[in-house]
């Protein structure tokens, strides 16, 4: 199995009682609020990252399928509007959001310079997962929790969300 390029991240805890730095990093991944999602390339400073909040998020490989999801059923652009395919064709040099998630996918391009360049929000907002989290929020998956790396099970959990 090949080494994932890019990581859908998930914050599932808040942030009452937490150490600054790890809320400083949680807001550096935009990841300031639960229930948000990002994608991210994976670096070894994002892994490093990712290491040190590994207690509030859950994670796993990005694939072009859920990030097309993701980007079509919660995607947003400046004044919180829908991302479209029109707005991707007329202000992206890709010709689809399929296109753009491929990018994402095979880390070509970072959600922080879609902000900066396109105006697409760095972040997804989503619902709380339907019929929650399998587990409780304040246990690693190994001991029946929610929180740490999922696999190819993160698909599962974004569809329950968005």
């Amino acid at each position: 199995m090949e080494e994932a390029k890019a990581y859908i991240v998930i914050r599932i805890r808040g942030s009452a009682g937490w150490d600054q730095k790890v809320l400083d990093t949680l807001r550096m991944l935009n990841l300031s609020k639960p229930n948000r999602a990002t994608i991210v390339k994976a670096t070894p400073s994002i892994e490093g990252m990712l290491k040190k909040v590994e207690h509030m998020i859950t994670r796993g490989p990005a694939d072009v399928e859920t990030v097309t999801y993701l980007l079509k059923k919660r995607g947003r652009v400046r004044g919180d509007k829908p991302l479209t395919e029109e707005y991707v064709k007329e202000n992206t040099p890709y010709g689809s959001i399929r296109e753009l998630a491929e990018a994402l996918v095979n880390g070509e391009i970072t959600m922080r310079k879609l902000r900066k360049e396109y105006g697409i929000k760095p972040f997804f907002r989503l619902h709380p997962p339907r019929k929650g989290f399998r587990g409780t929020v304040k246990r690693h998956r190994r001991y029946k929790g929610a929180y740490g790396y999922r696999g190819e099970n993160i698909k599962d959990l974004v569809k329950r969300m968005a």
